[in-house]
């Protein structure tokens, strides 16, 4: 009598629990795991091991001495970093700036995406897309000497046609009023092309049978970007505004260093600028650290609460 074979029951998916679910995927799938190991080294060694440092926001941080041999001082630091009259003018100006950046810009590339989107001919669609993208390329240097010669008081461009119809010569540099709308004009201009190729890239994946069936039942133009093009783009609107709000304390340092100057410290010094003049300005590496990492902890629980309402709301998030 020939024996019978039993073949070992399936564990439901359900059964086997988060490891043995990832034992699984790894035994069938093992050498895409493989060829994770490169990228998890990279995040190990130059994202995960720094953050020892974090050590030197609860130290009295002696460069000469170390980590191990400076002492301990508890939330001192921190306890200064909140009853600090100038940290409590920057934390609102980073506030202020990154909310207009939001405001006015966050939306921009999605109109522009929309609108490039609707380009019949595809040599002009394709020469502005590279013309509204080439900015994203020059760095801040470059592009804060373009708006300094643009908006010069002696000989710049917009200066020289406010004197032509009439007006006085503006120091768009010096004035505290109109710097933040400079910030936010330049970073419009040099990061639009950026946004709009990632947006344009979403468009690309809607089916375009759904535009056929929407013109056959009499849609015009503005339903079908109504019901149509948004609601596919609601999926990368959501990614792209989630991580805008982690960085919400990023108000664009790079681009402030190199744009402004004591006149206008009142308005444009944010928390990545501060942090900078500080730490290495004055050598307080210990509170530059407090900022940094109470920067840190605040964009973390804002991609949380922002993932989280998401989800709730919309049924949509990140993961």
């Amino acid at each position: 009598m020939k024996p019978t074979t039993r073949t070992p029951p399936v564990i439901p998916a359900s059964r086997r629990g988060y490891w043995g679910q990832l034992g699984a995927d790894i035994r069938k799938d093992w050498d895409l795991y493989v060829a994770l190991i490169p990228g998890i080294l990279f995040l190990l060694l130059f994202k995960y091991t720094p953050m020892y440092g974090i050590i030197i926001a609860f130290k009295d941080f002696n460069i000469f001495t170390g980590f191990a041999e400076s002492p301990w001082v508890g939330m001192d630091n921190f306890k200064r970093l909140f009853t600090s009259p100038d940290f409590v003018n920057v934390f609102k100006n980073t506030l202020i700036i990154s909310l207009y950046k939001i405001v006015f810009l966050f939306p921009l590339p999605i109109i522009v995406a929309i609108l490039m989107n609707e380009l019949k001919n595809m040599i002009f669609k394709r020469t502005i897309q590279t013309i509204v993208y080439l900015p994203h390329f020059l760095s801040w240097v470059i592009v804060s000497g373009l708006f300094i010669d643009l908006l010069s008081t002696n000989g710049g461009l917009i200066n020289r046609m406010i004197v032509a119809l009439g007006g006085e010569p503006i120091a768009f540099f010096l004035d505290h009023t109109i710097f933040r709308s400079v910030l936010i004009t330049s970073a419009g201009w040099k990061e639009l092309g950026w946004s709009t190729i990632v947006y344009l890239a979403a468009l690309s994946g809607i089916d375009p049978q759904l535009y056929e069936a929407a013109r056959i039942d009499g849609a015009n133009k503005f339903k079908q970007i109504l019901y149509i093009t948004l609601p596919g783009l609601t999926p990368i609107i959501l990614l792209m505004f989630i991580l805008r709000l982690g960085s919400i304390l990023e108000a664009g340092t790079e681009q402030i260093l190199v744009m402004y100057n004591p006149n206008v410290y009142n308005v444009a010094d944010v928390i990545g600028t501060y942090v900078y003049r500080v730490g290495l300005g004055e050598q307080d590496y210990s509170f530059s650290t407090a900022v940094g990492l109470f920067d840190s902890v605040i964009g973390f629980i804002l991609i949380i609460t922002g993932n989280y309402l998401s989800r709730k709301y919309l049924q949509r998030g990140i993961w």
